[in-house]
């Protein structure tokens, strides 16, 4: 069983692991993160970890059950009571509803412990997972982004509506 854990520095190992092993497949939709992520990991997980600490993020990682780390849940550009939602999820965990259950958790989190009341999110058209993800949990189209020059979808979810309150 995979359980969502608050970013913390001892997940650096495993969750470079994560990034590596997946370049390719998260490369395929959504902008690589290019070389010098990678090179400087250990410095730009610290500094995360130190923003994360002013609540104007928050970064979890969903941990099977041997610590291998198979999905990333963040909330980023908290103010307001809102936060953008990011995720990604290891190719060898796609079609068995984790990401769903990892956003899912995630949404519960940002209204119970981080008092949030509004989330947004964004992908492009042709990324069909993370769309019926966004929309099984309750997010609802509400406009069109550009995403490095590709045609995309903005969402919204009221974390305080019956529809937050049952997707979440």
């Amino acid at each position: 069983m995979a359980v969502l854990e608050r970013l913390r520095s001892d997940h650096a190992p495993a969750l470079l692991a994560f990034e590596r092993e997946n370049r390719g497949y998260f490369a395929a939709s959504v902008p690589d993160r290019g070389d010098a992520y990678f090179t400087d990991f250990e410095e730009r997980h610290q500094a995360l970890l130190d923003e994360q600490e002013t609540g104007e993020i928050h970064f979890h990682v969903l941990v099977g059950e041997d610590g291998e780390i198979l999905g990333r849940f963040n909330l980023v550009d908290v103010v307001d009571g809102a936060a953008e939602l990011g995720y990604r999820v290891a190719e060898k965990a796609t079609g068995r509803g984790v990401a769903t259950a990892g956003v899912r958790e995630v949404c519960r989190l940002a209204r119970e412990e981080y008092g949030l009341s509004r989330l947004t999110a964004v992908t492009t058209l042709d990324n069909d997972g993370s769309r019926a993800v966004l929309g099984r949990v309750g997010f609802g189209a509400v406009g069109s982004v550009t995403l490095d020059g590709q045609p995309g979808t903005s969402y919204e979810l009221d974390l305080g509506d019956a529809v937050g309150r049952n997707a979440a």
